[in-house]
Formats: C-alpha cells, structure tokens, sequence
C-alpha cells in the first residue's frame, strides 16, 4: 500500500511502503570466488547481505540473503596489494598494535582476507554483525548448505573486472 501526502500544487509525494517481518523470507546464494577480485567480491557481497538488492529494502531490518562463498584460497588481489597491503589491530594495551598482510593470512586463514574486506564495508552496530553472521565462507568447492539449494551467482561473468586471470 501508497501513501499519498499532497504537500504540493505541483507534485505528489510517495511514500516507501516498508516490509514487515512476517513477509520476510531470505533466500540463499553461491558464489565462487576463484579469481575474484577482493574488494569487488566484498563490495557485492555487503549488498547482498544488507538487502539493497532487494526491491522494498528497509535499512533498520535484516532481511539480505545468507552468502555462501567457496574457492576462497584462490581469491585475487589487483595491483601490489596481495604484498603491500597491510591489515592493522590493537589489542588494547599500551604497543599493543598487531599487523599483518594478505601474503601471510592466505595460507593460514584465507577466509579471514574476505571476511575483514566485507566486515568493514558493512554499518557498525548490532545489525551488522547479525549480518556478518550470514557470510559463510568455505575453502575448496564443497559446502553443507546443499540442502538450502542456493542461488548460484556467476560473479566473474557480471563483469570483466570482477575477475584476475592468473598468468
């Protein structure tokens, strides 16, 4: 249902109408990110789980999809980024500052690079990390969310420079 509020000679003004919880339903979507870029995957990937790719997206609710990302040990960076790059936290003590680099986290936590990427594209506060719970990152092709039967998105395909061909 339209609100109509005629505020004006000249125009009317329409209201958004605003999904209500019970209407809410989350599907789920795949996407492998074998030669993905980064900070493309993390950007799309935000989107997804903040639901701005849905049509009625209310920004106080949580109704994006679950993302199931696979291939994660195979993602790319662009530029020098992959040894350049550095990821920076505190402990919270006195010197406490702790760094490291994509070089490094890949062979350990490669999940961790996308996760960090999507975390900080997302608003702070409770709802996003409700959101971030959505993300499911996996190494290898293989996955236990089959019985969701996601959607599976060719991200590659959207666009040439979502992906890094390795030479």
């Amino acid at each position: 249902m339209t609100l109509f509020t005629n505020t004006s000679t000249y125009a009317r003004i329409r209201m958004t109408s605003f999904i209500k919880k019970k209407d809410l339903k989350k599907n789920w979507v795949l996407i492998n990110a074998e030669n993905a870029v980064v900070g493309r995957l993390a950007a799309y990937i935000s989107k997804v789980l903040r639901g701005k790719n849905v049509t009625q997206y209310t920004p106080y609710m949580d109704h994006g999809s679950f993302v199931i990302v696979t291939n994660i040990e195979k993602i790319k960076f662009t530029g020098k980024k992959f040894n350049n790059k550095v990821y920076y936290r505190h402990t919270g003590h006195p010197g406490g500052i702790k760094s490291t680099s994509p070089y490094k986290l890949i062979n350990n936590k490669p999940e961790e690079i996308l996760k960090l990427a999507v975390k900080r594209m997302l608003p702070t506060g409770p709802l996003a990390k409700k959101q971030l719970s959505n993300l499911k990152i996996y190494k290898g092709t293989s996955h236990p969310h089959e019985s969701q039967s996601p959607k599976t998105i060719d991200f590659a395909k959207m666009n040439s420079k979502n992906s890094v061909l390795s030479i």
